[in-house]
């Protein structure tokens, strides 16, 4: 009998395979993106130091956002983006963590562009 993979090897196994190809570094911070099914969660990670330079989440009290919808993914998109030009960031390497760039990870992505993140 084959056993079937469950989806979280194959979205882990995904992941894998993308992180091997990019890295961020201080001068090009990684943007990582984890999704839910009620929460949704980007943070800006340095790579070589190992370290978390911004976070934001559905999760936050400056989220003001409830849920794992489209909507509170454009507004944690926002807020993440808004904190990295306060660290001083411009550019960013998107990880979408394994996840189709659809839905909440493309809206998340689209809203930290328009509020002025380049990647």
């Amino acid at each position: 009998m084959i056993k079937k993979p469950e989806k979280k090897e194959i979205r882990s196994r995904i992941h894998k395979r993308i992180r091997r190809k990019l890295s961020g570094t201080a001068a090009r911070p990684r943007l990582a993106v984890f999704r839910s099914v009620a929460h949704i969660y980007a943070q800006v990670i340095d790579d070589v130091a190992g370290a978390t330079v911004v976070s934001a989440s559905t999760v936050d009290k400056a989220g003001k956002t409830k849920g794992g919808n489209v909507a509170a993914a454009k507004a944690i998109g926002k807020l993440v983006a808004e904190r990295a030009k306060e660290k001083g960031i411009k550019s960013v390497v998107f990880d979408r963590g394994g996840y189709q760039y659809h839905g909440r990870v493309k809206a998340l992505a689209d809203a930290a562009r328009e509020a002025g993140l380049e990647f």
